[in-house]
Order: structure tokens, then C-alpha cells, then sequence
């Protein structure tokens, strides 16, 4: 296979191979063309010998917080091959080239929506269990009171108060889009108000904006659930303010679905005569890559006594393969054999250790995964952390 990026007039093919692999039904898909040549994300393809698009990836271009601290990141999609072409190793040899470029270009970490994760493991990546969905009957929320302003969002409304409640709310949470005001607005507009039934508000306690949350009718056949999309708060107040919203749909839906970050378990803290009436479903179908382990080093938050040693081993990305000294403000990249490192591990399990995606314990139960000491730090560096992800790509 030959491997490169795809030229502007290439992405309309590329993009016909995924609506076919993803089974799109258009009566006009040539209406899309103008669109996908438009699209800046880079996309890459593999092409046979005879110059055929056997297979494309698109690679965004996204900023994520981790720890606090944006950084670079990529968000990979449209992965598909022509089933005459499957089973060639066309995709492998996309990400051999895509993800040494991605290092090179600056980027830290690479994620995706996986429709398989044995496949994508294969690349680098591994799971992260992102998301916690809360099922419940709106009754269920009658303990929860509040004095906050709802202020429903019409379109044309300013998109800054929501804009600002979210960057201090996506701070505090690994993976969470780094968004700006065009992205906001997209999360926020609708086409047609009661056609989409898309209903997004803003709550106000005295004045001050503390939460915000985005639902709609879920498309079940009889139209008794809603599907909240997005719920973001600034404090206590914020949060209670939104399930006691909820809490007035009684006579509208049967039940809400509520989905929660990880890291923030309702079923610990809701208020409720029969919390077991509520049920959790957990969303684990987002894996996670390093790109550049050195970076990756340097962002996480460390103690300030950090000091231990790690051995990588990448089979994709040869430039994040050695051992690295990490301490609270520097990691260094060592030289020569030296000691026995603190830790040893491949780069799928590293990307969720350092993100806070599993736990040192976790990790420890993975073949990859090999403690020799100052386990101790290692537990203080590598914690779980609360995740948020919310972004399609």
C-alpha cells in the first residue's frame, strides 16, 4: 500500500468509502462534495499499487485539558476500508505514518470512539471509562429545591455566559474539549425549535450564572424520556438547581437520563427515598493514545518531592520508547542501561495511567504493566482523575 495524505480533490472519495462502511443513506450524496473538499481535518489513505483508495483516516485537531493544563490532541475518525481491501493491513500502516507525524506536529495524546477496542489496541490505544448515564423517574428528584432564574436559550442569544461556565467547569476534567465560541454555538443551536425539541437553559442565583443544561425528547417511539445532552454547574447551588429542574417534568416524561461525568457517582449523593429506583449505566466505548510521552510527563500534576523512573515501550512511536527520569518540574530522558526503572509498561497503559483513565491498581493487573519500586510515588502520581467528554469528532 502507498501511504499519504489525501489531496483536495481526493476527500470526497474518502469520504464516499466511510458512507458506504458506515452504511449512510442519501438520495444525494453528491450534494455533500463542496462540503468534505472544504473540511480542513488531515486525512490520510492508503492506495494500491493501481492508484485505488483502498482506505482513508481522518485525524482532527482538537486542544483537551489534562490536569488542568490545555494541550494538543487528536481526534481520530471516518477510519474505514473497502471490504475488498480489509484484512491488508491498510489501516496499520496509516497510523505507522499518521502517528509519527503527530508527534513531529506537536500533538500529546490521540483519542477516538472505538467500533471495536481489540482493534484499536492493536494501534497504541486503551479504554476509558468516561461517562456515567442515570436513568431515573423525575419523581425521584422531588428532594431537590432551588431559588436559580432558568432562562431558556432562544436562537441569537449570547453564547459567552454558557462559553464561560463550561471553560471553568471543562478545567477541572480530563479530555474535556478546550472549546471557544464557535464550538459552543454548535452545541447550543438548533435548526427548529419544536421540530429538533432541543431545549437548552441558563440558571442565574442572584444575578450570577451558576449552571447550564442542554436536553431534548430522546427519539423513542412514544417520546417519554428525556435525554439531557449536557449538564455543566459552577457549584453546589448550580448543581442542585439542575436536578431540581428536572425534578418538574413529572407529567412529561416517564424518565430522565442523566449523564454525569466519571468521577461524579449520583447514586453516592442523590438525595432520594429510593435511590435504588435510579440505575447507572457506564460509558466505556472512548480510548485514549500517547503521542509524545515526554510531554505527556511534563503536563500531568506531580508532588512536590516526584522523583521515579519509567521504561516505555511504543511499537508505533519508536521516538517515545527508553527510560525517563520524572520529577515535579523536569523529566529527562536517560541514557544507557542504568538501574532497574520504577515502572515498566507498553504505551497503551501508560496513556491511561498518566491520564487518570485506571488506577495503579488496575494497571498492575495488566500483562504490561511491571512494578519494581517507590511504588508509593507511583501511587501519588498516578491517581484516578475525573473525566468529561462530551465532543463528538
Amino acid at each position: 500500500m502507498i501511504i499519504r495524505k489525501l489531496k483536495k480533490e481526493e476527500r470526497f472519495p474518502g469520504y464516499l468509502i466511510s458512507a458506504y462502511c458506515f452504511h449512510v443513506r442519501k438520495d444525494n450524496i453528491e450534494a455533500d462534495r463542496q462540503e468534505v473538499e472544504a473540511q480542513e481535518a488531515e486525512t490520510w489513505g492508503a492506495f494500491t499499487q493501481g492508484n485505488t483508495l483502498a482506505a482513508r483516516i481522518t485525524n482532527h485537531d482538537f486542544e483537551f485539558y489534562i490536569d488542568g493544563s490545555p494541550v494538543c490532541a487528536g481526534g481520530i475518525g471516518g477510519v474505514a476500508t473497502l471490504p475488498e481491501y480489509r484484512n491488508s493491513g491498510a489501516i496499520r500502516e496509516i497510523f505507522s505514518q499518521l502517528l509519527r507525524e503527530a508527534y513531529r506536529n506537536g500533538q500529546v495524546i490521540s483519542t477516538l470512539y472505538p467500533f471495536n477496542h481489540a482493534f484499536y489496541r492493536k494501534q497504541g490505544y486503551d479504554t476509558v471509562v468516561y461517562q456515567n448515564r442515570y436513568e431515573m423517574a423525575p419523581i425521584l428528584l422531588e428532594a431537590y429545591k432551588t431559588d436559580c432564574e432558568a432562562v431558556m436559550w432562544q436562537q441569537g442569544d449570547e453564547v459567552e455566559p454558557y462559553l464561560a461556565l463550561y471553560l471553568e467547569f471543562a478545567r477541572q476534567y480530563n479530555f474535556a474539549r478546550v472549546r471557544d465560541l464557535k464550538t459552543m454555538a454548535e452545541h447550543l443551536k438548533v435548526e427548529s425549535l419544536f421540530k429538533d425539541r432541543r431545549f437548552s437553559y441558563l440558571f442565574r442565583q442572584k444575578g450570577e450564572d451558576v449552571a447550564y443544561l442542554i436536553f431534548s425528547d430522546a427519539k423513542t417511539p412514544d417520546r417519554t424520556l428525556l435525554q439531557v445532552e449536557e449538564a455543566i454547574w459552577k457549584n453546589r447551588q448550580g448543581f442542585e438547581a439542575i436536578l431540581a429542574f428536572l425534578g418538574r417534568f413529572d407529567a412529561d416524561y416517564m424518565k430522565i437520563n442523566l449523564p454525569l461525568p466519571a468521577g461524579i457517582d449520583l447514586l453516592r449523593i442523590l438525595r432520594t427515598r429510593k435511590a435504588y429506583d435510579a440505575t447507572k449505566n457506564t460509558r466505556f466505548e472512548f480510548m485514549v493514545r500517547v503521542i509524545n510521552a515526554e510531554k505527556l510527563l511534563s503536563v500531568i500534576k506531580k508532588p512536590e518531592n516526584c522523583d521515579f523512573t519509567l521504561s516505555l515501550q511504543d511499537d508505533l512511536i519508536p521516538e517515545n520508547n527508553g527510560v525517563f527520569r520524572v520529577r515535579e518540574r523536569e523529566v529527562i530522558r536517560l541514557q544507557g542501561e542504568g538501574d532497574m526503572p520504577d515502572i515498566a509498561l507498553a504505551a497503551p497503559t501508560f496513556a491511561q495511567m498518566a491520564t487518570g483513565a485506571i488506577n495503579l491498581d488496575e494497571a498492575m493487573l495488566k500483562p504490561d504493566v511491571q512494578v519494581n519500586a517507590n511504588e508509593d510515588m507511583l501511587r501519588a502520581v498516578f491517581t484516578e482523575k475525573k473525566l468529561f467528554i462530551n465532543d463528538p469528532f
